[in-house]
């Protein structure tokens, strides 16, 4: 499967940049700002901020619609905001540091995405799904500028539909991979169902798919 193929078929499956556009203009912007919050703060904005910002408008409406959507996660309480994809304050296998801040990412492929979204410094500490051999990812933009402790780090994606919640369902079966060997174990011959790709691959899918959700 090429890359345009792969972001194609993630958007059928998590049509995130259609329900930001189809999002009323203010609620879009307050997503694309809690998109920049989580990358520069390691947070999202909380209800205060949030409120401060809509003057008169319904923080509960916006929120509900955001959650409905899958735009963000709700935090534990139901009243914040956890994260909005690719970042998350909850506990993942995938801990970024984004120009030092730190934050979580929801899958392999968030982990990826976070760089060429904000054209930052982005070091990833994750492990392989299969051996659980810890795995260092560092990249600048979309520039991969070192991976460790495997030069053919693979990533790989178990296609599946998202239910409620894709960083709870989706999420958990796009993985790291140790390497080539390790990833064509884990795929088992299914082709149809689940995608392999070299990291440079995986940046630009990312990429692909991310990128429209912070442009205005």
């Amino acid at each position: 499967m090429s890359v345009t193929q792969a972001v194609e078929r993630l958007r059928g499956l998590l049509p995130l940049q259609q329900r930001q556009q189809a999002l009323p203009r203010e609620w879009a912007a307050i997503h694309r700002s809690v998109l920049r919050s989580l990358a520069e703060r390691g947070r999202a904005p909380g209800r205060a901020e949030i409120a401060h910002r809509l003057g008169d408008g319904d923080v509960d409406a916006l929120l509900a619609r955001l959650g409905e959507d899958d735009l963000v996660v709700p935090d534990a309480t139901g009243r914040e905001i956890a994260g909005a994809y690719p970042m998350t304050t909850e506990a993942t296998a995938h801990c970024l540091r984004v120009n030092g801040q730190a934050v979580n990412a929801m899958c392999a492929v968030d982990a990826l995405s976070v760089a060429p979204m904000f054209d930052a410094q982005v070091e990833i500490d994750s492990q392989c799904h299969v051996s659980a051999t810890p795995l260092q990812i560092r990249q600048s933009g979309s520039r991969l500028l070192e991976n460790a402790p495997s030069a053919d780090i693979r990533v790989g994606v178990r296609w599946q539909d998202p239910q409620a919640c894709a960083a709870h369902s989706l999420c958990m079966e796009m993985v790291f991979l140790r390497d080539a060997e390790i990833a064509c174990q884990w795929q088992q011959g299914d082709t149809d169902n689940i995608s392999l790709f070299s990291l440079a691959d995986a940046i630009a899918l990312g990429a692909g798919f991310f990128l429209p959700l912070v442009r205005e």
